[in-house]
């Protein structure tokens, strides 16, 4: 059955639930309102035939105009200004129709209370307000609570579909507070049978007045059989409405401990549905909201693993390494494409790009996998660190298990070219270990990760070195006097580098 189908049953079992309820009202309850002695003639029937329909068809038109538009979408609503109006009446949709309901008893109560005695000559204010009350406030305030707590709850099938981002505070709409509810319900289950049962014990002692003995014997015993009824009906309504009102607390609550069970096994993109405007909804909106920011920051923390390893990554996330400016003991590598920049200008820049984006990623893994810090990317160049930002004391180890797989990254990269006819590429590693001056440097605007001090131009000068020497990887002195783990390195003449008055001790790494 279509939504529109089973939201229109639901208002007409409801309002034929309050006819029956006016008829035992009036038949059993108080008798005494209304003359069941006379049968009716054919004027009768037509006058209350039209009744109904007038009432039926106005009741109608106002609920067509009102949820038409809103039960007519297949998909959300947009948020804008344009259909604020439209997410306002989305939530008002079941208050709206329990009002139409609420009002065409009413006018109901008018038209056979009022307006029919009028018309046939039996009117009296007595009379009128004991039907007004028994058609208004008793059949047509149980009316309106059935058919807004059972059209609110088939609603809330609805809204995620209409609000899929939840957001439905943000309407503007009327908010009908947990508290609130429960109170007039309470209110309701408790004044109102007392209210009935107070109606029919008035009928029958009046009656017990003007009766006889046997009358009034019969006139008690009713009594007696309508408060036992109405005692069950009202425990009936009681259980009714809690397991009503428990529920629409429960299930939302349940949803949200399950959305919570998915999160806490890792599931971020988990949403808990949105599905009333109350203190209820604005906890689901602000789970999901909190969701949405964990989201955000495990994307942030994803996007800063790119930059370092996830080793660093989650020791800079967790606080435990600083930023700020220090000294650092650190090893430091540099790698340089050889004969760089002929072979740019005789590739086109397309490929240019997509080969240097290749070796890079092969030299950036083999960096990351010995717990390395890639600096920065200049031009064919690469800036790497060991030891910092998070100290290592195997840091010049790491920096020479990374050159060495770089190279072996190489070779295997260019026997992939190799066998498609492309060019290979060769590169010098220089690796070197200092102080230095180590922190977040930059302008307002832009910072990154920075190494300052001579330790970091002489690790450069030794990876130009490979040039002079014919070498791929060159090792100082200071770093294979750091090594924990021994490697085979080969001797090499003290060389002089530029910006320094002593020569350097340099070891090549086979």
């Amino acid at each position: 059955m279509a939504f529109s189908h089973r939201y229109l049953a639901t208002a007409l079992a409801g309002n034929l639930g309050g006819a029956l309820l006016a008829f035992a009202y009036f038949r059993f309850l108080v008798p005494a309102a209304t003359n069941h002695g006379v049968q009716p003639r054919t004027m009768d029937m037509g006058y209350f035939l039209a009744a109904f329909a007038l009432l039926f068809v106005l009741g109608r038109i106002a609920a067509r105009r009102w949820t038409t538009p809103v039960m007519r979408l297949e998909g959300p609503l947009t948020n804008d200004a344009a259909s604020a109006g439209l997410r306002r009446r989305a939530l008002l949709v079941p208050a709206f129709t329990a009002l139409i309901s609420f009002a065409g008893w009413a006018g109901a109560a008018l038209i056979w209370a009022v307006g029919w005695p009028l018309m046939t000559g039996g009117f009296s204010w007595g009379g009128a307000l004991r039907q007004g009350f028994g058609i208004v406030f008793v059949a047509g305030l149980m009316v309106a609570v059935f058919v807004f707590l059972a059209s609110e709850r088939l609603w809330r099938e609805r809204l995620p579909m209409l609000f899929p981002d939840g957001d439905l505070a943000g309407t503007g709409a009327a908010r009908l507070r947990v508290r609130t509810r429960l109170i007039v319900l309470f209110l309701l289950m408790s004044i109102l049978p007392m209210m009935v049962l107070s109606v029919a014990t008035l009928a029958r002692a009046r009656a017990l007045r003007m009766a006889d003995a046997e009358t009034a014997e019969q006139i008690l015993q009713n009594l007696i059989v309508v408060q036992f009824v109405l005692g069950g009906a009202g425990v009936l309504m009681a259980v009714l409405v809690a397991g009503y009102v428990a529920s629409s607390v429960a299930r939302p609550l349940r949803h949200l401990q399950e959305a919570m069970a998915r999160v806490a096994q890792g599931a971020l993109d988990s949403r808990c549905p949105v599905v009333s405007n109350d203190e209820l909804g604005a906890v689901a909106e602000g789970f999901n909201r909190m969701v949405g920011g964990l989201r955000e920051r495990e994307e942030m923390r994803e996007t800063f693993g790119k930059y370092v390893s996830p080793e660093v990554r989650d020791e800079i996330l967790a606080g435990r390494a600083s930023l700020d400016g220090g000294l650092r003991e650190v090893t430091i590598l540099f790698a340089d494409l050889r004969d760089f920049t002929p072979w740019v200008e005789a590739t086109p820049a397309a490929e240019v790009v997509a080969v240097l984006n290749a070796y890079f990623t092969e030299m950036d893994s083999a960096i990351r996998a010995h717990g390395g810090l890639v600096l920065q990317f200049i031009g064919d160049e690469i800036e790497a660190v060991f030891g910092a930002p998070v100290a290592h004391a195997s840091h010049a180890d790491q920096a020479v298990g990374a050159a060495l797989e770089m190279q072996s990254r190489l070779e295997a990269w260019n026997a992939g070219r190799r066998a498609h006819g492309r060019t290979e590429l060769q590169h010098g590693i220089g690796v070197h270990s200092g102080t230095v001056v180590a922190g977040n440097i930059g302008s307002r605007q832009r910072m990154s990760y920075t190494l300052v001090g001579d330790a970091v131009n002489l690790a450069s000068r030794i990876q130009s070195l490979n040039k002079t020497f014919g070498t791929r990887i060159l090792v100082s002195g200071d770093t294979c006097a750091l090594l924990r783990q021994p490697r085979d390195f080969q001797a090499l003449p003290s060389a002089r580098v530029k910006g320094r008055s002593a020569e350097v001790e340099v070891f090549a790494l086979a």
